[in-house]
């Protein structure tokens, strides 16, 4: 199970690298370069900047002025993902602490503990970038499609797939960190049952003996019959 958990750790760790790389990137949303031919200009926005770029690679941004005139969608992503990448490195540090190959975290049902609240972190981590993900795409195609929204139409940007890809990692890896640490438990439960076995059959054995020595004790004592002893005395008497 000790490759299973590297194996987890890893994947959570690359989920955990996506999901800052959506955080802080600009292009959460972009306005279709094929319509913009002309100008050779595109509009980028993120959760915390808008960037206007051009063809020769000219990139121009400035941070959103104030968070009381953003639209509520964009701060509930933002909390989202806030909330994503710290429960990722929280995961991240305690799945370090609760894998078998360190040598940190006590005994094996302390880590198998601790690698469990690793894995539910990973968990909750990829639940909340999927969710900020889908819900920012979902703003995005809602208003494509409007035909009576007439301001200017956005396109799904980088940073959502990127995202998608990150929470996925995150969920993966903390389903395969929780299930490696199934093997820990039923072995420390059958360790148990194992020493009280051998408790009970040691207690046994070692009443064995009293009774044996009892039944010993209890046996009458050797009946010499008459013939036997007239023998004994004969055999004295020619000596």
């Amino acid at each position: 199970m000790s490759g299973l958990q590297i194996l987890a750790f890893v994947t959570g760790l690359a989920g955990l690298g996506a999901t800052i790389g959506a955080t802080v990137s600009n292009e959460w949303r972009a306005t279709s370069r094929a319509s913009s031919v002309i100008t050779a200009t595109w509009v980028l926005q993120g959760l915390w900047n808008n960037c206007a770029g051009n063809a020769i690679g000219a990139l121009h941004c400035r941070p959103h002025h104030t968070i009381l005139k953003l639209e509520g969608y964009i701060q509930a992503c933002r909390g989202l993902m806030i909330s994503a990448v710290c429960l990722g490195f929280f995961g991240s540090i305690s799945a370090l602490v609760g894998m078998k190959c360190t040598k940190i975290g006590g005994n094996d049902k302390n880590k198998a503990r601790i690698a469990c609240f690793a894995g539910v972190n990973f968990i909750l981590s990829g639940l909340c970038s999927l969710s900020a993900c889908s819900l920012y795409a979902h703003r995005i195609t809602t208003e494509f499609f409007d035909p009576m929204y007439i301001a200017q139409k956005y396109e799904l940007g980088v940073a959502l797939f990127i995202g998608w890809s990150g929470s996925v990692l995150c969920i993966l890896g903390g389903s395969m960190l929780c299930f490696s640490i199934t093997g820990s438990f039923s072995k420390s439960q059958s360790q148990v049952k194992y020493i009280y076995n051998g408790a009970v059959s040691r207690s046994h054995i070692s009443s064995c003996p009293r009774g044996r020595a009892k039944s010993a004790d209890q046996r009458p004592p050797p009946d010499y019959s008459n013939s036997s002893r007239t023998q004994h005395f004969d055999k004295n008497a020619y000596v």
